[in-house]
């Protein structure tokens, strides 16, 4: 039986949202930004692999705008998907892909100070038994750190913020507060924010010294449950394997997924390698790559995008030949994160699929939930979810 590879690239997107007007960074609307295109004029992009599976075909696609460097004749299948949930966040553009469109609005915070209701600060003091919480704002995860670590060490108060997405985040050392200690405030106070129609609550470690702190890789997503069944639940109902690797298994709530492997991308792409020659007849095997995103597109770096770009395509032409025949490999995104544009939070565009495994074929626009209907036509399981294959 047939296998898939499912690859969202963690906010590689190329342009184009036809509601980009919709959604903001600060005072400016997202109209206009183009993660892939302009990574690719400011500092340069050799991804030829991802090129000739149809990366600037889709960027041309998707925006009108040309990516410098790319745009050589694909031999892969290639389009431009669009999303309809209300949000750029990552549960949303994962959930969709899997064949499920968020169908509410998602809740977020003000982009005050304090940014959280006094009902919310309340339960986490309760939660983690302290007199207050420090941060409370939007902010960038490394920066809220920086300037409120030593207050954080000093007195015991877990680090809390948010940004533009569906999220509220915790911080706190893993030392002198307990990694143990951060993950069970962040479970228990969960269930609450979930009422609220808030996307995640995650717990962000960090280790270190004033002046030289670093986040770990113990970070973990405690995820709204996706609102009806997903391809995961499909294909694991079908009987087959679902491999989750990365975020996913957070992303899902564990739904339908039966094995899970986790780390930073270097760790991840191990894993994908493993699998390519281990995962069962049948199998689907679902992916995220988080670096992108959580290294360079918040922190506004496209030099750093654009390596690490180029180091995963490094990568993916050494995966490629290990597939087998009758494989099938999908590699999109689930939102932008443009390195180039104004904030730091995620940004309003259409993604990638690039396909490996049916020939060179021009895909056209695309819905999200086409992946997953695609996929499981593939495998040949049952499938209820929205979307239609382009098999």
């Amino acid at each position: 039986m047939p296998r898939a590879f499912l690859v969202v690239i963690d906010s590689v997107g190329i342009g184009g949202a036809p509601d980009a007007d919709q959604f903001f960074n600060g005072d400016l609307p997202d109209t206009g930004a183009n993660t892939v295109a302009h990574i690719a004029r400011e500092a340069g992009l050799n991804v030829p692999t991802l090129d000739a599976l149809g990366l600037g075909a889709a960027v041309k696609l998707a925006s009108g705008e040309d990516a410098v460097g790319l745009g050589i004749e694909p031999i892969g299948a290639w389009g431009a998907a669009t999303e309809v949930s209300r949000g750029k966040d990552t549960p949303s553009g994962h959930w969709e892909l899997a064949g499920v469109p968020v169908p509410w609005e998602w809740h977020t915070f003000p982009d005050d100070d304090p940014a959280f209701p006094d009902d919310v600060t309340a339960l986490i003091c309760k939660l983690a038994g302290t007199d207050g919480i420090l941060g409370n704002r939007h902010s960038s995860g490394t920066v809220v750190i920086e300037e409120e670590g030593e207050a954080h060490l000093k007195t015991g108060w877990p680090i809390c913020y948010t940004s533009a997405d569906s999220v509220l985040q915790i911080a706190a050392h893993e030392e002198t507060f307990g990694l143990e200690r951060l993950m069970q405030l962040c479970k228990d106070l969960a269930p609450a924010l979930h009422k609220m129609k808030v996307g995640r609550v995650i717990a962000r470690p960090f280790v270190g010294e004033v002046g030289n702190f670093s986040r770990t890789a113990n970070r973990k997503d405690f995820a709204i449950a996706p609102p009806s069944p997903t391809l995961c639940d499909f294909v694991h109902d079908a009987g087959r394997t679902v491999h989750a690797v990365g975020k996913i298994g957070d992303i899902f709530s564990m739904r339908g997924i039966d094995d899970l492997r986790k780390g930073r991308d270097v760790a991840l792409m191990d894993h994908l390698n493993n699998l390519a020659d281990e995962a069962g007849d049948g199998s689907f095997v679902f992916a995220n790559l988080v670096e992108f995103d959580s290294e360079y597109g918040h922190r506004r770096d496209p030099v750093g995008y654009a390596g690490h770009l180029e180091w995963f395509d490094k990568e993916l032409a050494a995966l490629l030949p290990k597939l087998r025949d009758d494989d099938l490999l999908i590699v999109t995104a689930d939102h932008g994160n443009d390195p180039t544009w104004a904030g730091t939070d995620h940004t309003r565009e259409r993604v990638p699929v690039l396909v490996h495994g049916m020939g060179a074929k021009a895909l056209g626009q695309l819905a999200f939930t086409d992946v997953a209907a695609t996929i499981a036509a593939h495998l040949n399981v049952p499938y209820k979810g929205k979307g239609k294959s382009f098999l």
